[in-house]
């Protein structure tokens, strides 16, 4: 069961509560560079981010934000966008108030927002301003940048105790503590319940996971969840795969972002994909048809049924901007492309749509099964059109209930 939160509206998306888990991303672009920084949040809106983070750091890029924002709206995408701040925010907020005005949500991060007391008055310069302009703030507290005096504080606490905690556990309790306790602050300062957002983030698996149970436990804000530096390649998918898959099993987590390092010259959509096939996989959310196919073994001995795999994946791809215009509720399919008679026919008729390909030895014969039944036998050099076709014809005659096809706005 879906833990329950209040709901936050960052400019249109609802965050919480019983809404859909948001898919969210960040540009790595110098924002000040206002073409690059476009064409990412446009790329990132079309591979399905809901809400795109840009850094703020320098007055050249808090200059940049309005110019930015505008453009983004003449492309007609509405995806919101949210300012990302740290050391001068309450500077670069106070002083360019169309930046402030233009972002739809401010995140904040408790541990660098100053020090001793000038660390509470720039905080609450941050929340006044926010509440000047109405938006919603997120209160992201890393492990890389904890408060250190709230940090020393509980160290010393603990270190004058009879049974003191590790180290590790002190720390994680400082991170909940930090961000319980600068709601509270905004709070008293005015930010109403239902403008903030909380997250805890660590790089560390079991450290996410526990920190965001403990969290989660003692507030009802919605919370946003992600490794912070999940890593590179198969390392940061299965890290952020565990750790995020986890926890929302629990219920825990009201948007997410995978904070994967991209390859040199890599696509920064990748982060927004891998979200969204953790979100599907879990059958939280469905965003495309998924395809299942078999692994291959010493019975596959040809590379056909990978290859047709690929080219059926490929398919929807191609496909799903007219099918999801087309066809609501598409997104829901279960293909299957399967390699020989052992698991093939069996979960062909488990798919909604299947073929199970011939393997080595066998009938060079393709079933083809929908909605449990056998509807096709493939064979010859026209197979994977001729299921492409049978695939297109089954997902007209499901899923074709509306004449009137939905918005194309992003």
């Amino acid at each position: 069961m879906r833990r329950r939160s209040v709901v936050v509206n960052v400019g249109g998306v609802m965050i919480g509560g019983d809404h859909p888990i948001a898919v969210q991303s960040m540009t790595n672009t110098d924002t000040a560079d206002v073409p690059a920084t476009v064409e990412q949040i446009l790329a990132l809106a079309r591979a399905g981010s809901e809400l795109v983070r840009i850094t703020v750091n320098t007055e050249a890029a808090a200059r940049a934000v309005p110019e930015i924002v505008a453009r983004v709206r003449d492309r007609d995408v509405w995806v919101p966008i949210i300012g990302d701040f740290h050391y001068n925010g309450h500077l670069l907020l106070a002083r360019y108030r169309e930046c402030a005005r233009a972002l739809d949500k401010y995140r904040i991060n408790p541990g660098n927002v100053g020090v001793g007391r000038h660390q509470d008055e720039n905080f609450r310069r941050l929340i006044e301003i926010a509440l000047e302009y109405e938006k919603p703030i997120r209160i992201g507290v890393n492990w890389g940048s904890l408060d250190q005096a709230l940090l020393t504080q509980l160290m010393d606490e603990n270190a004058r105790r009879p049974d003191p905690q590790e180290a590790r556990a002190v720390v994680r309790e400082a991170m909940i503590r930090s961000a319980l306790e600068s709601a509270a602050r905004a709070e008293a300062y005015g930010m109403p319940h239902d403008r903030i957002i909380l997250s805890v983030k660590t790089s560390d698996v079991p450290d996410l996971i526990e920190t965001n149970r403990r969290l989660a436990a003692r507030c009802d804000y919605p919370l946003h969840i992600g490794l912070t530096e999940a890593g590179m390649g198969i390392k940061g998918i299965v890290a952020s795969a565990v750790a995020l898959g986890i926890l929302l099993e629990e219920g825990i987590g009201d948007t997410i972002r995978v904070s994967v390092t991209p390859a040199p010259g890599g696509d920064r959509c990748e982060e927004v994909q891998i979200a969204r096939q953790i979100l599907q996989s879990l059958g939280l959310r469905h965003f495309v048809p998924q395809v299942s196919a078999c692994p291959g073994c010493g019975r596959t001995t040809s590379t056909f049924f990978q290859e047709m795999a690929a080219e059926v994946q490929a398919y929807i791809h191609r496909r799903m901007p007219e099918w999801r215009r087309r066809y609501p509720g598409v997104e829901n399919l279960r293909i299957a492309v399967m390699g020989c008679v052992v698991n093939g026919p069996g979960e062909s008729k488990h798919a909604d749509i299947g073929i199970s390909l011939p393997g080595a030895g066998e009938d060079p014969k393709a079933p083809v099964f929908a909605d449990g039944q056998l509807v096709a036998t493939l064979k010859g050099p026209t197979l994977v059109a001729d299921f492409l076709r049978i695939l297109d014809d089954y997902i007209r005659a499901r899923f074709d209930r509306s004449s009137e096809a939905p918005s194309d706005r992003i």
